[in-house]
């Protein structure tokens, strides 16, 4: 039997992958996506789905356009998703409001309140717009724009689009090794060998296995992330709720996303007890109700996390048409779309910002120099 061969060969069926797949499909490449499990069935279905580029700003205070530019993405491909496969991402868009309890996390909030989708809610205005919030706090900054989608429907409608483009899925099929062959790369399979001009490396956490095996001396570390979902019989929630890096996000169905702790290099994907009493804890400190609502399900998931904070997002040092896509700590959702465009652009030839390139260069070894990413 032939050999299947194809353009571009991503390894990783999640939401990372899956934009990938969708942009490449779009400019008529042969595509196919490999995932051991199921498509999304990781990190992306653990995923709230925050859109936070207003309230991740403090992280990429440097970078922020990038974030920015993702999420306006979301705009078109809202729209462009749901009118090839009828799939709806389920977007909210309330916005989120990220709390503070004293006058000095007011003033850590100083550099989000001063971009223009920003505004400052004094206590009365917050509880106005979220009467189930703790009546101590000082205020919340709103984030109008910071809205939320589900992710692993969003991940669902970019892998169909791609689907319906030509793209071949390849479910509980795992990459078990990638190697040169001439012009391109021999992928061999579980489920049999695969030619290919390029490969794209997508893998969240379990990227570490290609790094090792392709030369490369980077080591993606997890952070678990245990979440809860509650059934709210209540006043809807309007609003996505924030603070101290722990949130609550309601779903279309009455369910409330909960979550999450942040353990370092936990490779569990089960959530302990201790675990989810933290993440409960910290949900009745912003609605003190939360505590009386009927429990629904918990989980765990493990966010990629880069020794910078940065994503890899870029072509192997010394193997053409090798990329990766990696390493998006708890902005993988968000950064899907840019995160699938600069890899279009960087493998098609179209320009692609240099700060970005330098930021996300697979061959950097040293701490970013946030300054000059800024010039």
């Amino acid at each position: 039997m032939e050999t299947k061969k194809f353009d571009v060969a991503i390894i990783g069926g999640g939401i990372i992958g899956s934009s990938i797949a969708y942009y490449l499909a779009k400019e008529k490449r042969k595509v196919a996506i490999f995932e051991a499990q199921q498509m999304g069935g990781k990190s992306t279905s653990a995923a709230a789905g925050m859109l936070g580029a207003h309230s991740e700003y403090k992280e990429f205070m440097q970078l922020y356009p990038f974030a920015r530019s993702s999420q306006l993405l979301y705009k078109e491909l809202y729209e462009e998703i749901k009118e090839l496969t009828t799939i709806d991402f389920e977007k909210k868009n309330g916005g989120l409001l990220k709390l503070a309890y004293s006058e000095e996390e007011k003033r850590d909030l100083e550099s989000i309140l001063s971009l223009s989708s920003v505004e400052w809610l004094d206590c009365t205005e917050a509880r106005e717009k979220v009467p189930q919030l703790a009546a101590d706090i000082v205020g919340a900054a709103y984030l109008k724009e910071d809205v939320h989608i589900t992710p692993l429907i969003a991940c669902n409608g970019l892998s169909k689009g791609a689907k319906l483009l030509g793209a071949e899925i390849y479910e509980y099929t795992r990459v078990l090794r990638v190697e040169k062959n001439g012009m391109g790369y021999v992928l061999k399979t579980s489920q049999g060998t695969f030619l290919t001009d390029n490969v794209v490396v997508a893998s969240g956490v379990w990227s570490n296995y290609f790094f090792q095996q392709l030369g490369l001396p980077h080591e993606i570390i997890p952070v678990k992330g245990e979440c809860v979902a509650a059934l709210n019989d209540g006043a809807p929630l309007h609003y996505s709720v924030f603070h101290d890096q722990f949130y609550i996000v309601p779903r279309n169905n009455n369910e409330l996303v909960i979550g999450a702790t942040k353990k370092w290099n936990d490779w569990t994907e089960d959530p302990s007890l201790d675990g989810l009493q933290e993440v409960i804890k910290k949900a009745k400190r912003m609605i003190p109700e939360v505590g009386k609502m009927k429990w629904k399900r918990a989980w765990a998931g493990l966010r990629p996390q880069t020794y910078d904070g940065y994503p890899f997002i870029g072509e192997h040092p010394e193997m053409k048409g090798l990329y990766f896509a990696t390493g998006h700590q708890r902005n993988g959702i968000l950064l899907a779309p840019a995160t699938g465009k600069m890899i279009r652009d960087l493998m098609i030839g179209s320009p692609v910002e240099k700060r970005w390139v330098d930021a996300f260069k697979v061959e950097r070894h040293d701490f970013m120099h946030r300054e000059e990413l800024s010039n």
